[in-house]
């Protein structure tokens, strides 16, 4: 399995452990709500929820969400498949909460990781905090050294984007240090940023979008008709 499959599915459990939703959701709130997917195909979501079903994680039903319920019934309207959390799929997502090993420090995976920090236990955001804060700093030195070495070959404009890089790097690791500060403190962030805890479970997290130093505000994505 490659990694942004396995990325692709510890989304799909988390989102579901808050609860029941259809391919159609899903897809939206991965690709408006986590700011960990930027755009993808239905194509790729539901290998991936077949999956799920096939290993015993998610089970299908034919009906409709806790949403869709509040929405008038229209005539002749296919009922659509929803995927729900089984026992064994939330024991599996908390398995891959707990985890904290280098692919955790990952940049696609650090952020999957810090959407669902909500539902994650202090000792592991610590640690996977930590470990992210300690790759960057190992990124920035190699990259400090890289422009030492080049910089007398490199225009101006190329000199510019690896400025800009470093920079980037160093705001990351900013914001790496305050985050770990709070949690040393006992603080815990609330707000849609850090995916607070919705309020119908105590072991649940709303995932939020993940705040990415230097990111630029991005508009979501148009609906898609469901299928």
């Amino acid at each position: 399995m490659s990694r942004r499959s396995g990325i692709l599915e510890f989304a799909v459990l988390g989102l579901l452990r808050e609860s029941p939703m259809h391919g159609y959701e899903l897809r939206k709130r991965l690709n408006t709500s986590l700011g960990v997917f930027r755009a993808f195909s239905y194509g790729t979501l539901y290998p991936c929820l077949k999956t799920l079903v096939a290993n015993g994680w998610l089970i299908e039903e034919t009906g409709s969400t806790p949403e869709d319920a509040l929405a008038a019934p229209l005539a002749g309207r296919r009922a659509k498949i929803v995927y729900r959390l089984t026992a064994e799929g939330k024991e599996h997502f908390e398995q891959l909460l707990s985890q904290t090993g280098p692919d955790a420090y990952e940049d696609e995976t650090f952020a999957a990781r810090f959407a669902f920090f909500g539902q994650t236990s202090r000792d592991v955001r610590m640690r996977v905090l930590e470990g992210r804060r300690s790759r960057l700093e190992e990124r920035l030195e190699k990259m400090s050294a890289s422009l030492a070495r080049t910089r007398e070959r490199l225009d101006d404009y190329t000199l510019e984007l690896q400025r800009h890089g470093m920079e980037s790097v160093e705001r990351e690791v900013r914001w790496l240090n305050e985050l770990i500060e709070s949690e040393r403190a006992g603080r815990d962030l609330k707000g849609p940023a850090a995916g607070e805890p919705a309020s119908r479970d105590t072991t649940s997290g709303a995932s939020g979008a993940l705040p990415r130093p230097g990111d630029a505000p991005r508009p979501d994505a148009p609906d898609d008709t469901a299928t």
